[in-house]
């Protein structure tokens, strides 16, 4: 709870009503700026230190979408950011506001997406008050770009520079706008534009014909991409690529769906890989990464990219190439630029596809995907074994929908089995691995295409963790289906602590009733406990709106195969 300190609060406060008895503020003057620059939508949670901005956006005619936390505000802005590609704008209160925060702001700088969070600061002078941190320290320490509204003078440029930022280096600028400067009369200043944006860096003609040079030998070349692709829009040009060079295609699992469709796509590389991929992923000879860190998530911890690979790593950021697998070329560039420029390249030089992609291998492919996998199913009474569950909501759910992923010993069934037709819909909130960021981010991505489904994937723990946005699901009548993963436990500890002989009571807890939360809160709910339980899933997928939560009782003694790769990396 934010205790407002009227010491703290403005005293030339413009009037919130638009009826013009107050002069206009500089804080009036940052928020009319803002939307003359094309912020149409923002999230945030309102106190005294930003009332007046947030009241001035949204009187400039942007859309305030009111949370009821800031971790949820932050994370609504990052996932509707995510689905536009565009800056996610939030609106905090000092001190308490921006701390509530910091845990989605990491998620955001660790997944690259541009935020603009505008915080309310304390006066420098206002030493007594209980607001009063280091607020260009605290985000710093997560990556974040801290930037400050100076003066009457120059705050208008201040705005325009902060989303410039934003936009240009991908991460989140927290924009300081101290109560003193807020509350000064606007300047009136001459209209400041913001700069265009640099065109997308394209790769050195050596570094193309280097990287020509490797696949031109290739026998069995790999195309990875990861996020940096999805921001980047690579897809069709990476899909281009690979059937000019005969390349197989995977994707991290932040991007998943980029190669929706193609049938050399062997899916997610990494722990959630099929079996046919983790075979085939290690025989490739020339592996080329585009916007992927191959960490040990990407790769198991090395052993899917095999020893003789020659690695091409292809990065916006240089200091991201090889930070997790020595490059044997590294490229900084945008992932569309140098796959378009590579492809011309090997056109160019007239080379052949590798043989690696043939007939046998694509219906290979085709018929053992995640769901074609033989599993013993659960048959204990009561519950629902969580692969059953997956399948069965693949089935009834439509092509045409977002999927958000939080974190958990869940989350891998989830990615399995759940596909997306564009990238941009796929949301893998774990970047930061905290799990309670997915139901504000599936809130932000439902508002920004309210007219396809939304569906969150979120266990037991992660939905206590952020209750709060329930209600906000319910009052903006987001089309979002949250399914909870329910083993009454923290899964992940459980599972890796259980069999060494430790005592697991601190990580289970009584079965709770979901529904019946999410029902006060104003969303549809249902019980699943077994397949028939369904039902009501499947008529709101055909014809409902609004919030729907499922409490599905998963079985807790099935245990993720990929587990022992999560604790293998500490």
């Amino acid at each position: 709870m934010k205790l407002v300190q009227h010491s703290d609060a403005p005293e030339n406060m413009s009037d919130p009503s638009g009826g013009g008895r107050l002069s206009p503020t500089v804080a009036d003057a940052v928020g009319r700026r803002l939307a003359a620059l094309g912020v149409d939508t923002f999230f945030g949670v309102v106190g005294s230190g930003n009332f007046v901005v947030t009241a001035a956006l949204s009187g400039a005619g942007a859309r305030f979408v009111a949370a009821r936390h800031e971790s949820g505000a932050v994370c609504m802005a990052d996932g509707w950011a995510r689905v536009t590609g565009r800056v996610g704008v939030c609106s905090l209160h000092q001190g308490p506001g921006l701390t509530n925060a910091v845990t989605g702001i990491a998620e955001a700088v660790k997944s690259r997406t541009p935020l603009l969070v505008l915080a309310g600061d304390t006066p420098p002078a206002a030493l007594a008050s209980n607001f009063l941190i280091d607020q260009d320290g605290l985000v710093t320490s997560v990556g974040a770009i801290a930037e400050t509204i100076y003066s009457a003078e120059t705050a208008e440029a201040d705005a325009v520079r902060a989303l410039r930022r934003a936009r240009l280096e991908r991460r989140p600028v927290i924009l300081n706008l101290p109560i003193d400067v807020q509350a000064q009369p606007a300047a009136g200043v001459p209209d400041v534009a913001a700069a265009p944006l640099p065109g997308a860096p394209g790769p050195r003609p050596a570094d193309v014909a280097a990287a020509a040079d490797l696949l031109e030998q290739a026998q069995r070349p790999l195309i990875i991409a990861g996020r940096g692709a999805v921001i980047s829009d690579a897809g069709p040009a990476l899909a281009a690529l690979g059937e000019r060079c005969g390349a197989l295609l995977a994707n991290s699992a932040p991007a998943h769906g980029i190669f929706a469709g193609e049938p050399f796509g062997l899916g997610i590389a990494g722990g959630f890989s099929t079996p046919l991929a983790a075979g085939l992923l290690p025989q490739a000879d020339v592996v080329i990464s585009f916007g992927a860190g191959l960490n040990h998530w990407t790769t198991r911890h090395g052993e899917l990219i095999g020893a003789q690979a020659r690695l091409i790593g292809v990065d916006v950021d240089p200091g991201a190439i090889g930070k997790n697998r020595r490059a044997d070329l590294a490229v900084a560039a945008d992932a569309s630029a140098m796959a378009e420029a590579l492809d011309a390249e090997l056109a160019r030089r007239g080379v052949s596809p590798a043989p690696w992609r043939t007939e046998e291998l694509r219906d290979e492919l085709a018929a053992r995907r995640w769901r074609d996998e033989p599993f013993e199913p659960s048959d204990a009474g009561g519950v629902i074994d969580p692969r059953t569950l997956s399948i069965a909501l693949a089935d009834l759910l439509p092509a045409d929908k977002a999927v958000v992923i939080d974190s958990g010993h869940f989350t891998g069934w989830p990615a399995m089995f759940l596909d997306v037709e564009d990238p941009r819909a796929w949301l893998f909130v774990n970047g930061f691995q905290c799990v309670g960021l997915g139901l504000g981010c599936a809130i932000g991505a439902a508002v920004a295409a309210p007219e396809r489904m939304t569906v969150l994937a979120v266990g037991d723990g992660g939905l206590f963790l952020s209750l709060p946005e329930l209600d906000t699901a319910a009052r903006v009548g987001a089309r979002l289906l949250v399914v909870v993963y329910d083993d009454a436990a923290y899964g992940a500890e459980l599972h890796h602590f259980g069999p060494m002989g430790h005592d697991t009571d601190t990580v289970r807890f009584r079965d709770a009733d979901l529904a019946a939360i999410a029902a006060a809160a104003g969303c549809g709910a249902v019980t699943v406990r077994s397949l028939d339980d369904l039902a009501p899933v499947e008529a709101w997928a055909r014809d409902g709106g609004g919030p729907l939560l499922v409490d599905a009782k998963v079985d807790p003694a099935i245990v993720a195969d990929w587990l022992k790769d999560a604790f293998r990396a500490g």
